[in-house]
């Protein structure tokens, strides 16, 4: 098939490169414009505009796609189906009805549960115990069109959005080919989503990292995890953040740590070679891997050895 594709971030590469090696004519690439990025402020592509630059596949990235000079545009690329991983535009309904087969869409989520920007991530900070990928028809909604193939995998006990994320964009790649092969041949049934299971995952923020330390070890452990690697979760220490990159749930409690005194939330229960226990609104988080800030990640065993740590030191 003719194949517009739309993407932008790291997600979206995998499907693009699976969807030019198994034969299918990409005519466009439609992605995000160039933006500034560190300190000298250089101009930096996105990684779907690298990717189809090694394919000497034409680039199209509007700063509005719905503006009507920018629809004309993408009416020439003819395609028989556009193809859509995270772009981070909104489409309007005349692009959605523009080719043959329509907008299909990859989602990092079991739909119609996570619909949103951050689905990937929600997964893991809601503890659930399982996530996937939907293959979408798209409407006018935000990830509310009919689902056209969806699978599962489990989520890990050590799962972090990273290592989610990469397994989502792979499992995506090798759906989206299936199901162009599907769609072309007139094999799909579209199924409705049930409005009424759906939740949103939002768009995740900076300041979502900050760890609140009234709330439960889990809940902690999981924004470790979720979060990891970014935008990250962190505390303060002595007046400057420290990244917190490795945790776990401690089974045991202050008082069998021998800690004295009141423990308090955010407060050191108890410090080993290799880990530092934090009292949490409920339970001990024993921290195991850190970043202070303008420091390398490093071990916990490392950065006692020029920040020690006492009990009964707060964090936060």
């Amino acid at each position: 098939m003719k194949v517009v594709f739309m993407g932008t971030p790291d997600f979206s590469v995998a499907a693009l490169e699976t969807i030019i090696k198994a034969g299918h004519q990409v005519t466009a690439v439609v992605t995000q414009p160039d933006k500034p990025k560190g300190r000298g402020k250089e101009m930096q592509i996105t990684p779907v505009k690298a990717c189809a630059l090694k394919y000497n596949i034409p680039v199209f990235q509007p700063v509005k796609i719905k503006m009507p000079d920018e629809v004309e545009r993408l009416r020439t690329y003819e395609a028989d189906v556009f193809v859509v991983a995270a772009f981070g535009q909104i489409l309007s309904e005349e692009i959605l009805t523009m080719p043959k087969f329509g907008c299909i869409n990859i989602h990092a989520s079991l739909l119609p549960k996570y619909r949103g920007a951050g689905p990937i991530q929600w997964a893991i900070l809601n503890g659930e115990k399982e996530t996937g990928v939907t293959i979408m028809q798209m409407d006018k909604g935000i990830d509310t069109g009919d689902m056209l193939f969806a699978r599962k995998i489990p989520i890990a006990k050590k799962e972090t959005g990273d290592s989610l994320h990469d397994k989502l964009a792979q499992l995506g790649a090798e759906m989206i080919v299936e199901a162009l092969s599907k769609i072309e041949a007139g094999e799909v049934t579209p199924v409705k989503q049930n409005d009424a299971d759906s939740c949103y995952a939002k768009m995740l923020q900076k300041s979502m990292g900050k760890i609140e330390w009234t709330k439960p070890a889990a809940e902690i452990e999981r924004l470790v995890r979720g979060l990891n690697s970014w935008p990250s979760a962190y505390t303060s220490f002595h007046g400057k953040t420290l990244k917190i990159w490795e945790s776990d749930v401690c089974e045991k409690n202050a008082t069998e740590l021998r800690t004295e005194g009141a423990v308090l939330p955010g407060m050191v229960a108890a410090v080993e070679k290799d880990a530092v226990y934090v009292q949490t609104g409920d339970g001990l988080l024993k921290v195991t891997e850190v970043q202070l800030e303008g420091k390398k990640r490093m071990p916990v065993k490392d950065f006692l050895l020029g920040y020690p740590i006492k009990p009964g030191e707060i964090f936060g």
